[in-house]
């Protein structure tokens, strides 16, 4: 079997180098199914990124006649909300309340069909945030994830588990979702490639046509470009019903990912409205783009004038807010009882009673106030290509800085709110948006940089995270938990 009987060898290859080996026959899925088993078994109780195991199942399914398609064999995790659900798996949305009434999933979303189709095999659930809103992962019922690059800092959040089970090779990737930056932020905290898709371009489908207004995304944190382009190829396109359609692309992405852009013109934000950017954020967003200039595109400081003026903070609340107490209703209906104060962090249950308080006019107002901001922004692509941002505007933060506090109402949320300057706006759009691990910090951290194309252009993303990967590669980092 030559290196792929080396454990480290098979661990460090990216999904679809995975897939060769089972494909070629120089290992089976059951040998590489096991090999990710065992890297759970050996990290895991020093990351806590991996919540619900699904071992001698995996193990069953690898061993027997698996679909055909792309990744047939490969292990992967599916995040504990959101689309990550099969029938009669847990789910618990990071709550104590859902994992002390042992709450099962009672559908199966098309996403977790298509990557069945694929061939992947579900080996266990990644941790997440409570109901999700957080960009930290630190859940009350489930403990910290660490990020594996610092154990005692943050791998981010909400597809913190997933993020951080990717970035120690327990996994090649990893389902994630992003309403706020969720998968953009943890791939930049580990040092991961994180795709949001344009709206509507993966279905959310059947439990929901949209969510939080069509802010959230579904898609997975992965190790290269090749990967995301592979795996958009299985997941994306419209299912019966769905309420959003975006232009299909012309050819596969996969082959996007071996085409190199023509010369661009890219507009650059490296300013917040609402806090400085870190000086090794900065670092990583100039270092980017001299590297984009150097390969024949032209960069300049420009940017849509609404995503530094603060508007997003008038509707993105309101809209969270209710959706969260919607989400609420729906659960206590699942397992037949109130759900309190006393149920949730404070934090949680105060954004929960927010909700509550929003108005259908309200609501409906913040949704019509969204669809004019993506307007005013959309605009700006008229006469630019991409824009390139800092993902963050700080490196990884330590564990317990961004978790609800007792008598400090809101401030660990309204901090993760701060974080996501680069990132909400983009939900808000529905612009596809990735996040690149290009820069190292001086004290070994990865710094991600985010550029985002116009609507329906993960085209152009993906064409243009390929040359970025090629001049400026990460795949040779590693996390200090494997040195």
């Amino acid at each position: 079997m030559s290196d792929a009987s080396n454990p480290l060898s098979v661990l460090e290859r990216d999904a679809t180098a995975q897939a060769e080996l089972v494909r070629n026959g120089e290992l089976t899925a059951a040998e590489l199914v096991d090999l990710s088993i065992a890297q759970i078994e050996k990290l895991d109780p020093r990351v806590n990124a991996v919540i619900h195991q699904h071992f001698e199942r995996a193990r069953e399914e690898a061993r027997g006649a698996l679909p055909d398609g792309p990744f047939r064999g490969v292990p992967i995790l599916l995040k504990d909300l959101g689309c990550g659900h099969a029938q009669g798996d847990p789910i618990h949305w990071g709550t104590r309340f859902l994992r002390d009434a042992k709450h099962r999933a009672n559908s199966t979303s098309y996403l977790v069909e298509k990557l069945r189709a694929a061939g992947f095999v579900v080996v266990g659930r990644s941790n997440v945030p409570e109901l999700g809103i957080w960009l930290t992962t630190e859940p009350e019922a489930y403990g910290a994830t660490c990020n594996p690059w610092d154990l005692a800092r943050s791998c981010g959040g909400s597809s913190g588990g997933a993020a951080a089970a990717v970035a120690a090779r327990m996994v090649p990737l990893a389902h994630a979702s992003d309403g706020g930056g969720s998968i953009r932020n943890p791939a930049s905290q580990t040092g991961l490639v994180g795709l949001k898709p344009s709206r509507g371009r993966v279905s959310i489908g059947p439990e929901w046509g949209e969510s939080w207004a069509g802010m959230i995304a579904e898609f997975a944190v992965t190790r290269s470009v090749r990967d995301t382009a592979a795996l958009l190829d299985v997941l994306a396109g419209p299912m019966p019903g769905d309420p959003f359609l975006v232009q299909r692309p012309s050819r596969p992405y996969r082959i996007e990912a071996k085409a190199p852009p023509e010369p661009l013109r890219i507009g650059l934000l490296s300013r917040a409205h609402n806090l400085p950017v870190h000086p090794e954020c900065l670092a990583a967003l100039r270092a980017t783009a001299r590297k984009l200039e150097e390969l024949g595109h032209t960069v300049v400081e420009e940017h849509p004038s609404a995503l530094t003026d603060g508007s997003i903070d008038s509707f993105a609340v309101q809209v969270i807010g209710a959706a969260q107490a919607l989400a609420i209703e729906q659960f206590e209906a699942a397992i037949g009882r109130k759900i309190g104060p006393a149920d949730v962090d404070a934090d949680n249950w105060t954004i929960i009673e927010m909700g509550r308080s929003v108005t259908a006019a309200q609501y409906i107002g913040a949704v019509e106030a969204m669809h004019h901001y993506a307007r005013r922004i959309g605009a700006w692509w008229e006469d630019f290509d991409l824009l390139l941002t800092p993902t963050l505007p700080e490196p990884s933060p330590p564990l317990g800085e961004l978790v609800a506090r007792p008598g400090k109402p809101l401030e660990g949320f309204l901090r993760s709110a701060q974080l996501t300057t680069f990132l909400v706006p983009f939900n808000a759009t529905g612009q596809p948006a990735i996040s690149l691990p290009t820069h190292e910090s001086a004290e070994g951290l990865p710094i991600g940089v985010q550029v985002v194309a116009a609507m329906g252009r993960e085209d152009l993303l993906i064409r243009v995270a390929a040359q970025l990967e090629t001049a400026m590669p990460w795949a040779g980092r590693r996390p200090s938990l494997l040195a």
